[in-house]
């Protein structure tokens, strides 16, 4: 089955060519050129139809992609989202990526990245949930992990991960015990380099922590190490 995509661009003649050949390689394609209407149909848990990938450009009308992104996230909707952006300074990106985009891309962009780009995040997204006879599953405490459904389920209660959520959390869980330094977490997780100066990674295990930690102040099981990095402990 062909992954679906959602393309968010007002530039008719790029929204139209990324169009052509996305679906040249086999994929299913909807172009929305308004930001407010691509958060009306977005920011919703389920939308229908549903999406494989969101590729955002962050200058629309209406609504920027920065607002589309996080519209989304916070509706509980985590469809991996491709960011494009006319600006390639490392804030840009880190805004981008801290508002919930997934990966990005600095226009102006030749085509043939664009689709090692698409195919790169759906990847990854089918690396974190397992589908190659990976870890699919895994128990942190009291917490459950289904990377197959990007769920983790705690006393009575499920949180959706976003695909950044799931890489970082399978990231840590493979090397359980070991600590894993912020720059390969960068590289890895967020395609970053390791010396990128961002608190996402500190965020995004505040994140985490809420949901493994039945004391996030006080956390047991996703440890900092200070000067080093991050330590996921399983059990305790």
């Amino acid at each position: 089955m062909s992954a679906r995509i959602l393309v968010v661009e007002d530039e008719d003649h790029l929204a139209t060519g990324i169009r052509f050949n996305l679906e040249a390689e086999g994929y299913e394609v909807e172009v929305e050129a308004d930001g407010g209407r691509a958060l009306g149909r977005l920011a919703v848990a389920d939308p229908v139809p549903s999406f494989d990938l969101v590729i955002l450009d962050v200058m629309l009308p209406a609504v920027d992609g920065f607002a589309v992104a996080d519209g989304m996230r916070r509706a509980g909707n985590f469809t991996p989202v491709l960011m494009l952006t006319a600006k390639s300074l490392a804030t840009d990106v880190v805004h981008g990526l801290e508002a919930g985009a997934d990966d990005y891309l600095a226009k102006p962009f030749d085509l043939p990245v664009l689709l090692a780009r698409v195919k790169g995040l759906l990847r990854r997204r089918d690396w974190a949930r397992g589908d190659a006879g990976q870890v699919t599953t895994a128990r942190v405490g009291e917490a459950e992990v289904d990377f197959r459904t990007f769920e983790v389920r705690v006393k009575g209660q499920t949180f959706r991960l976003t695909l950044l959520e799931a890489m970082l959390l399978k990231l840590l869980v493979q090397n359980a015990g070991q600590v894993v330094s912020k720059g390969e977490i960068l590289q890895k997780v967020w395609n970053l380099t390791p010396d990128t100066e961002t608190r996402a990674v500190d965020n995004f295990v505040v994140r985490l922590r809420r949901y493994l930690e039945p004391d996030p102040r006080r956390p047991k099981h996703l440890q900092t190490i200070r000067g080093a990095g991050y330590r996921l402990v399983l059990e305790g």
